[in-house]
């Protein structure tokens, strides 16, 4: 009987174009099958469902992180939890010891390739925990020395596979049959081995190439152990160490959760079929199918990907493909992920992303995946605008809104603090900050001040600072910040969401005054994002300047608009009054001052702006004349409209007046 995992069926599918899968990247539970020959196939459509209906057995409950359990099943166990600790320090101290007696000696540490080669070997045989912590570093070459590094990357694809017998007889526990009767190829060895598992390429008898990705044995029991050590020395610190004030217990738990996801691969291939629904459309984004018939909790069979590691450039640059111009792509992936959606890849290394031979980003092993909500996601584009506005005042409270702070904390010593990390953050020159500074910075001022780290930041700052780590191997100059301005920018003008327009109105004001730069700024940031335009900025600029939402920018903006058609009445009546005087000869008409150097200055931010409209993707000179023809006839424009030149109209009887009363 062939066990089948198929994508959910209980309310109508919406297939998707590309593989026919439905939109929810859920699972349910259908019903038993018979084949031609009468033999019954069970086709399951998620074990998670199968509990609730009672269907089989009951759901797993290891396929959760359960760190109650996890201790009390230890708490038993002393001398297996003292012989995993002495396990672990003994090679450890040893290998420190080592480099230690070769600096006495003056061997250059850095760069022996036997230590590094030691240091790899030490990390594969501590385990899948260790192991996962080599592959962090894998990724940072500001961090480790080059031999290092070329080591530790093997640890990405390159680790010691486990028995086929033992391979084979998960696929046959899993799926219900022997691979040979599964598939109709499968590589002789695996052609790649991971921390969690290794994988196969193979091909199903209906043609599709595939990779099979089998876990490893007793992976479960080396996880548990090590999560249990590693959280009792967590609460251990946090609890001697005043220095030391973030959650590390919940850090640790955070991890805890997304390792034991990892470990459920239906998980990882829901997790996979979400990501292609909210990113796959993202241009040249590229997300490989899952097969559900042939995916269970310890098997996943997904589209193979013919590809080529980001960091090999070389490579990369024979195909005729520019690398660089792909870490761009995934940049702009990532901030949709953390800013956008709040679904993001939380282990984005090298071995997880490949070029493909069309020139796209193939994303790979969807099993560690994180949440950011949506007050949190809201709060870091809040941080971006006051880092660049440099109001370290509202900086100091974001942190706040995002829990790294508590809310009684003092924040009268913490705000120049702000302002010394950011010495250099005016306008665009904070893009030459990378999240690597950035972060080393403010881990020493959560020495000094009562700063803690919430347990969801681990990952996006472990996610983040991979991805620059794989862009600083590519491109040394990539800045990653930079890259994320016209993102951010976009977000500002086109977002609804009231956090977001309270940010625009604190970026574009200050005292009460409109910063006219701040917009240009922004604008010409904005335009350089992938999906703004024209028209989506006019249509949602106007819905928003005409609800309340956008009354009090409105008001300024007609202020500002008034103040730059004064000024070019001002302009066109003083050249008017000069030609009449000075060629004509009417010396009898006085001539009309010219617009003051303010007014001057607005009229000129205006030009810039709508030359910066004009360079702008979506506009059309030839399609203009409709589309104003459309606007003229919005209530929202007309509303708009009224006001101007009403307030234009009140300035100008109001000048009249004065200069009356003048003569």
């Amino acid at each position: 009987m062939i066990v089948k995992t198929l994508p959910p069926s209980s309310r109508p599918i919406q297939e998707d174009s590309r593989n026919g899968t439905d939109s929810r990247g859920e699972l349910d539970v259908i019903d038993i099958v018979p084949e031609e020959n009468g033999t019954p196939n069970l086709v399951v459509r998620s074990p998670r469902l199968l509990a609730a209906q009672k269907i089989g057995a009951t759901a797993e409950p290891e396929t959760l992180y359960d760190p109650v359990s996890i201790a009390a099943h230890y708490q038993n166990r002393p001398l297996q939890v003292l012989r995993r600790i002495f396990a672990v320090l003994g090679p450890t101290f040893s290998f420190a010891f080592g480099l230690w007696s070769d600096s006495k000696r003056g061997i250059v540490v850095k760069n022996d390739r036997r230590r590094a080669t030691q240091l790899r070997v030490l990390l594969t045989q501590l385990g899948p925990a260790y192991i996962k912590i080599g592959q962090a570093l894998s990724t940072r070459p500001d961090l480790v020395p080059t031999v290092y590094l070329e080591e530790l990357t093997k640890l990405q694809d390159q680790l010691p596979p486990f028995p086929n017998e033992l391979a084979y007889q998960f696929i046959k526990e899993e799926l219900g049959a022997p691979p040979e009767e599964v598939y109709a190829e499968l590589s002789a060895q695996p052609i790649a081995a991971a921390s969690l598992g290794q994988v196969y390429k193979g091909k199903l008898k209906t043609g599709e190439e595939v990779a099979v990705k089998v876990q490893r044995p007793d992976l479960r029991e080396r996880i548990t152990i090590d999560l249990y050590i590693l959280r009792n020395l967590a609460a251990w610190v946090q609890k001697k160490v005043k220095r030391v004030r973030s959650d590390l217990v919940g850090i640790l738990d955070e991890l805890g959760d997304r390792i034991f996801e990892e470990m459920d691969y239906i998980h990882e291939g829901e997790n996979a079929e979400r990501f292609f629904e909210l990113y796959g459309h993202i241009k040249d984004i590229y997300v490989p199918k899952i097969y559900w018939e042939y995916t269970n909790r310890r098997v996943l069979t997904m589209e193979w990907i013919n590809g080529i590691k980001l960091t090999q450039t070389a490579e990369i640059s024979a195909q005729g493909i520019d690398a660089r111009y792909l870490i761009e792509v995934g940049v702009q992936c990532s901030l949709r992920q953390l800013l956008e959606h709040g679904f993001f890849h939380a282990d984005p290394h090298p071995g997880n992303l490949l070029a493909t031979p069309d020139g796209k980003l193939a994303y790979l092993d969807f099993g560690m995946m994180s949440e950011i909500k949506p007050p949190q996601r809201y709060g870091l584009i809040e941080a971006i605008v006051h880092v660049v506005n440099r109001d370290f005042e509202g900086l100091a409270k974001d942190y706040v809104k995002l829990d790294f702070l508590s809310p009684e904390t003092d924040l009268t010593p913490i705000i120049p603090a702000f302002a010394r990390v950011f010495a250099d953050a005016q306008g665009a020159s904070v893009a030459d900050l990378n999240i690597k500074s950035i972060t080393d910075e403010l881990s020493a001022l959560m020495y000094e001040y009562p700063f803690r780290v919430p347990p969801y930041y681990a990952l996006i700052i472990r996610s983040l600072v991979t991805l620059e780590g794989i862009a600083i191997f590519i491109d040394p100059n990539f800045k990653v910040l930079s890259e994320a301005y016209p993102y951010v920018s976009k977000r500002l003008l086109t977002d609804q969401a009231p956090q977001l327009r309270a940010s625009l109105q604190d970026l574009l004001f200050k005292d009460g005054r409109f910063r006219w730069n701040r917009l240009e700024n922004l604008l010409r940031n904005a335009r350089n994002s992938q999906d703004y335009d024209f028209n989506l900025v006019l249509n949602q600029g106007i819905e928003f300047l005409s609800s309340e939402r956008g009354a009090f920018i409105l008001d300024k903006l007609v202020d500002e608009s008034v103040n730059g058609l004064d000024a070019l009445s001002k302009n066109v009546l003083h050249n008017f009054t000069t030609l009449l005087r000075e060629r004509v000869g009417l010396t009898a008409v006085n001539e009309t001052p010219a617009a003051t150097v303010e007014q001057q200055q607005t009229l000129e931010h205006i030009k810039h702006i709508l030359g910066i409209l004009r360079e702008t993707r979506g506009f059309d000179p030839l399609q203009l004349a409709t589309q104003i023809s459309q606007l003229l006839v919005n209530s929202d424009v007309q509303r708009l409209g009224q006001q101007i030149a009403n307030r234009f109209t009140q300035k100008a009887v109001a000048r009249l007046i004065r200069q009356l009363l003048a003569s």
